[in-house]
């Protein structure tokens, strides 16, 4: 805990530092909060990054709370926990979760021995009868043609065994590591149809939560539910102070404790079920509850909602694309959240969508945009996108609701995601295997060499079909099968970005059947790699350059070439007409590609970095020639997109930076030279 806290402190007192270039997109892991500048300076206030403090696994103070609402929590033993925070990449000082709170806080209450014999006799009696007829299906050969039935009766068994049971069928619904495919297509109705409970209840917990009546607050609400969910469901109401149109999210009542008391008892279970998950998953059982629950309790807490709810109105706030409802905090607590009412049109409804009048492919492009700008740029993303959660704004701009399940990726994350990216591009499925190991896809030391053949033959059978015929879709259930077969476990938050990608993805062909996902999402990430000021990119696209030691200047055309056509698709779309000043600049700015600091950068590792420039050289002296044609093919492609003079400036601006450099990495390998 002490690295973690001196981290936090050290960082604290630099985050008034400003960024050099763009606005900062924000990220917030678990309560806490880090600003990321997309410029070349970064400051922390409690999340740091594991990796770029290089920090020995083995440290006690990695994972350990320093408390929870005030709370001191010992967490000594919480080793999966401390797995989860080497694997995300971060230090957690503040936790909602952890096994010894939520042991306290059962075992704590009046009754509680009572509560949980009882609860365990109902979920082993329900539970094991389920099984008992799983096995005789098995034993009477009829284990195969009876599974659509088995899992409808998993679903409505879920159901009745309450809210904390309903989540753990929505996470199976996205874990083919865990459950086979058929049952996950079943489970995933519980993220959609969930009965709502009595209307008097709900107003009776705002009331209770904001300390006054309803007819104070607002004037009129809907005396029918627009939405229930297993936590909570939505009210629409109209505030009366200002008569502003508004959603209110009201929780469960008495749902606190249920989950608490149904969280401990199946980490109770878990640690009977260690040996049989260490064999199937690489990992403890243990370990799949404590992801499960920290993210139930970080669900649980509205106020931590409304959070999520203004780090993504900061990221998105100059993206004239993206609509994300404000936050009332006035008429907020724990228990109920008022937002603001978006009135969207259900991205499941096409033909209302075109009768509105919009562009169903500027609308796609930009959602598909935005998923990735979540993914890949921010590092915080939605992680429930179902069609009832986004909307189109009958402008072009796409609108999300319903923040209660945000995931964070780490810087550390993010690059290992694009380090596999480039590992598949060019085809190096070795190092493919062991990415997955990095983000915890297989446990520390796992032999690899079974899955490299797997991987091959997977990306080769869908990269082989083109654009044309890509589909997530199809390459989720080969992948799945990989993960059902072998000791692969699927981490929390990846198995939310992998729901989150299917469920866009499915969005798109709903609403126009012809639409290609990746012809949207290969130009993003090309202009992503050309652009993005942060070092750690640049270094993947020099890998991605260069292949078997040979440059690819095809390879460079073509992302020149997606590129611009990223940036062509979104200066034209429908949704960024305004009248705001602001708004028409930023539209001039990004009507070109801009590669200033592409060039920048790549002038300083070429005067500075031994290895680039030998690399830099030879890719022009290719097989004895000069490579004079190639290089003007990609000036050609990029000189309507460079400002020579203002370029050069900057250059010469960065002159004595790059000097300094130059020299200390020629006294350096000076230095290594005498030594040797």
């Amino acid at each position: 805990m002490e690295l973690c806290t001196a981290s936090v402190s050290s960082l604290a007192h630099r985050s008034h530092i400003s960024t050099l270039h763009r606005p900062l997109p924000r990220s917030r892991y678990a309560g806490s909060r880090s600003w990321v500048s997309k410029g070349r300076k970064q400051s922390s206030l409690y999340v740091m990054n594991a990796a770029s403090t290089r920090v020995l696994p083995s440290s006690r103070g990695i994972g350990q709370p320093a408390q929870t609402n005030g709370t001191a929590v010992n967490n000594n033993k919480s080793s999966a926990l401390e797995q989860l925070d080497i694997e995300r990449g971060v230090c957690i000082p503040f936790r909602k979760y952890s096994p010894e709170m939520v042991r306290s806080k059962v075992l704590g209450s009046s009754g509680s021995v009572l509560s949980l014999a009882s609860r365990g006799v109902e979920i082993i009696w329900k539970l094991g009868f389920y099984w008992s007829s799983l096995v005789y299906d098995y034993l009477v050969g009829r284990d195969e043609e009876i599974v659509p039935f088995r899992a409808r009766q998993l679903r409505n068994l879920l159901c009745d065994l309450g809210p904390s049971f309903i989540k753990a069928g929505q996470v199976l619904a996205n874990r083919p590591d865990i459950i086979r495919e058929d049952y996950m297509s079943e489970l995933c109705i519980l993220q959609d149809d969930v009965p709502p409970f009595a209307n008097q209840v709900a107003f009776s917990i705002i009331e209770e939560e904001l300390g006054l009546p309803l007819e104070q607050l607002f004037s009129k609400i809907s005396s029918e539910t627009i939405a229930a969910a297993s936590l909570g469901q939505v009210y629409r109401a109209t505030l009366r102070e200002t008569g502003e149109d508004v959603a209110i999210k009201v929780q469960r009542p008495g749902i606190e404790p249920i989950i608490y008391r149904d969280l401990f008892l199946f980490r109770t279970l878990a640690s009977f079920l260690n040996g049989i998950s260490l064999q199937k998953l690489g990992c403890n059982a243990e370990l799949i509850v404590d992801e499960f629950g920290e993210k139930l309790l970080e669900e649980l807490d509205y106020t931590l909602e409304a959070t999520n709810i203004e780090d993504f109105l900061i990221n998105f706030k100059n993206d004239p694309t993206v609509k994300i409802p404000l936050v009332y905090k006035k008429y907020s607590g724990s228990r109920v959240l008022v937002m603001e009412w978006i009135d969207g049109i259900r991205c499941t409804d096409p033909q209302a969508i075109k009768e509105a009048g919009i562009d169903v492919e500027g609308f796609l492009t930009v959602g598909v945009s935005a998923a990735l700008r979540q993914l890949l740029e921010f590092g915080l993303f939605h992680g429930d996108p179902h069609p009832g959660n986004i909307f189109a704004m009958r402008d072009g701009r796409i609108a999300y609701v319903d923040f209660g399940n945000v995931a964070v990726l780490s810087q550390q994350n993010k690059e290992i995601l694009i380090d596999a990216v480039v590992h598949a591009v060019n085809e190096d499925y070795a190092e493919m295997a062991n990415d997955f190991t990095r983000l915890g896809f297989l446990a520390s030391g796992t032999d690899v060499s079974p899955i490299i053949p797997a991987l091959e033959a997977i990306w080769q059978n869908s990269a082989g079909k083109g654009l044309a015929d890509f589909n997530f879709r199809s390459v989720t259930g080969k992948f799945n099968q990989l993960v059902y077969n072998y000791p692969i476990r699927i981490p929390e938050r990846f198995s939310l970005v992998i729901r989150s990608l299917l469920t866009q993805e499915g969005i798109c062909f709903t609403l126009e059947p012809d639409f290609k996902f990746l012809e949207v999402a290969y130009p993003y990430i090309a202009n992503r790699l050309l652009t993005d000021p942060n070092p750690a990119l640049r270094e993947r696209l020099i890998q991605v350059l260069f292949k078997d030691g040979l440059f690819q200047w095809k390879r460079l055309e073509n992302l020149i070439v997606l590129a611009k056509e990223n940036v062509s698709k979104m200066s034209a779309n429908p949704a960024l007409k305004s009248n705001s000043l602001q708004t028409v600049a930023s539209q001039k700015m990004e009507k070109k590609l801009d590669l200033t600091d592409t060039i920048k950068d790549g002038a300083r590792l070429f005067l500075v970095d031994s290895a680039i420039r030998r690399q830099l050289v030879m890719a022009f002296t290719e097989d004895s020639k000069l490579h004079v044609e190639e290089l003007v093919d990609v000036y050609r492609l990029v000189e309507d997109q460079i400002d020579i003079p203002s370029v050069a400036l900057e250059v010469l601006q960065d002159l004595p930076s790059v000097a300094r450099d130059f020299m200390l990495s020629w006294s350096d390998s000076v230095l290594s030279d005498r030594q040797n």
